[in-house]
């Protein structure tokens, strides 16, 4: 990779972190309602979901930015962002909905990305000898 992509893949992922710090921050700050809006889309255990949202949210983001196992983290995130489309957002008879679904499955796309290349050379990931991918596709030592 060249010093200008790896730039923006570290501006790609910490656009996408924050919005998962972001989301998180935003359950920590109002966990009874979390946990109510979790339990009215009829998932069981909405104490335990708000939990794994918080941690997903939180530390994902955090190591997503900084390139810390990021193919993991990424993958996830995207998982995590699917479920997320797949409970809250499943109502595409509300054009809001709709939106916020297509913003999730964009999101999912920008994830794998990440999933498929890697964090680049501004990461955690290469500072550590993290594998990387080539751009044929190989797996390598991170450089």
């Amino acid at each position: 990779m060249s010093k200008q992509t790896d730039t923006i893949a570290l501006a790609g992922r910490i656009l996408i972190g924050v919005l998962f710090l972001m989301a998180g921050l935003s359950k920590l700050g109002a966990p009874a309602a979390t946990q109510a809006y979790i339990g009215a889309v009829g998932l069981p255990a909405p104490i335990a979901a708000y939990g794994v949202a918080l941690v997903v949210e939180l530390v994902g983001s955090v190591l997503l930015i900084v390139g810390f196992q990021v193919r993991i983290v990424a993958a996830v995130l995207a998982v995590f962002t699917l479920v997320t489309a797949l409970f809250f957002h499943n109502n595409f008879a509300d054009q809001n909905q709709m939106i916020h679904f297509l913003k999730n499955v964009a999101i999912l796309g920008g994830l794998l990305q990440v999933v498929a290349f890697g964090a680049g050379k501004l990461s955690l990931d290469n500072r550590f000898g993290r594998l990387g991918v080539l751009s044929n596709g190989a797996l390598t030592a991170a450089k």
